[in-house]
């Protein structure tokens, strides 16, 4: 298998090796903290919502580089997730659907774990990092790749064992129907709580071997059912929330794939304001809990000595529709499925608290964080490394995003249009 060689000349390289007074970091290879939300979108006071509270999320935008125009390659957690972990395009790795294992499609594929398995490092993973039916699959490994890992953990947590409590517009439905509750009990009895728990032991653990590591982070929510504890319900009172709203004809406006796709899912479509209110405030509720358990791992990279030496990434798999084009969910090649939040920090970065407006996709993940930790990667990588905007956030990698979905419909997004091209046709398939 070829590498591709990287320079290791760059300003990130150059600037580690200092901490004070001289001395020396006390493990010369970059760690890697990757933390992952499952369903999240750019609903966050980084980016701008109009409500979202997110301090915590935001800290890391405070120390690193936000990037505005992140997308991934496909909007489904399988497909997406697979195309981050091998840097191919769904055409290349042929994963188009949930519920696949990629050693099924690509036998011989190295992933990005792998390489830094190859080079020393400790990969956990917990929770969702591949496809997981979320929340079928909590407690188990989901469809994993066993191969790209040294140790895996898969919390399960009293919103599992307390679904009969929860609302769904499809009564015992959860996953892919809205869904939600204000839980009572503890963040820590959460299964995402006992994710940031498992995550904090595992960073004390590594401040103590001091062994180099990849610690994959992967939260369940606010992927449906929307379920946290009620003190984050009561961040978002109803009367603030604003539903988003088309005119009366839009759905006759658009080709029809697009249309047959918004309105897929009956039970979801035409929401009374009433509970389209609530499902937005169970969404932002889950979104802050997410980001207190974001906080409470960020915090023990600190306390255990180990931020100054770890590179940290926080993404989704996909963005998400609250109500927006009159959907909820993902799936569709529009802004609010397609683009994801993307944020990172890094020692020695020279960019902190800015933004830039560069394009990227998912599969550029891996090459990026094999560069920034010194390590050659597969000639066979589609992804682009983000580094050269990481270092100066006018830089350009890429014109444009591509994007597609099911029934084979592709999208391309540059920094002034969008073309989407939803099947087989003529001009009535076609959107720009």
């Amino acid at each position: 298998m070829k590498t591709r060689k990287i320079q290791k000349t760059t300003s990130l390289l150059v600037a580690l090796p200092l901490l004070s007074s001289g001395s020396m970091l006390a493990q010369e290879k970059m760690n890697v903290l990757f933390i992952i939300a499952d369903d999240l979108n750019c609903y966050l006071g980084s980016y701008g919502h109009y409500l979202a509270q997110t301090p915590n999320i935001d800290q890391i935008a405070e120390e690193g580089l936000l990037f505005r125009n992140a997308y991934c390659n496909f909007p489904l957690c399988g497909p997406s997730r697979a195309s981050m972990m091998t840097g191919l395009y769904p055409d290349q790795n042929n994963v188009k659907g949930n519920a696949i294992l990629i050693r099924d499609r690509v036998p011989d594929v190295t992933t990005m774990t792998q390489v830094f398995m190859q080079n020393g490092y400790s990969a956990t993973r917990i929770g969702k990092i591949y496809h997981y039916n979320n929340p079928a699959d909590i407690g188990t490994p989901g469809h994993d790749d066993p191969d790209s890992w040294s140790h895996t953990i898969n919390p399960r947590g009293r919103d599992k064992d307390e679904e009969d409590k929860i609302f769904s517009l499809v009564p015992g439905r959860f996953g892919g129907t809205l869904s939600w509750l204000a839980a009572d009990g503890t963040d820590e009895e959460q299964t995402d709580g006992i994710v940031a728990t498992e995550a904090i032991s595992q960073i004390e653990t590594f401040a103590g071997t001091k062994e180099p590591f990849f610690l994959a982070v992967g939260f369940y929510k606010p992927h449906t059912p929307y379920v946290a504890p009620k003190k984050y319900f009561d961040l978002y009172p109803r009367e603030s929330i604003r539903i988003p709203r088309v005119p009366d004809n839009y759905l006759e406006t658009l080709p029809v794939p697009a249309r047959e796709l918004l309105t897929s899912r009956k039970d979801q479509v035409n929401l009374p304001d009433s509970l389209a209110i609530s499902a937005i405030q169970a969404y932002l509720a889950t979104i802050s809990f997410l980001d207190a358990q974001v906080g409470r791992v960020l915090k023990a990279l600190e306390e255990n000595g180990l931020k100054d030496n770890t590179i940290v990434v926080f993404t989704s798999d996909h963005g998400y529709h609250m109500g927006e084009h009159a959907y909820y969910q993902k799936r569709t090649l529009f802004e609010y499925s397609a683009r994801i939040p993307l944020i990172i920090s890094y020692p020695g970065q020279k960019t902190k608290g800015q933004v830039t407006q560069s394009i990227v996709e998912m599969i550029d993940f891996y090459p990026t964080l094999c560069e920034l930790a010194g390590l050659d990667y597969p000639d066979y990588v589609s992804g682009k490394s983000m580094l050269p905007v990481l270092e100066n956030p006018r830089k350009k990698i890429r014109s444009e995003a591509l994007t597609q979905t099911l029934s084979d419909a592709h999208s391309i997004i540059t920094n002034k249009y969008r073309y989407i091209h939803w099947g087989e046709g003529g001009p009535d398939m076609i959107e720009l």
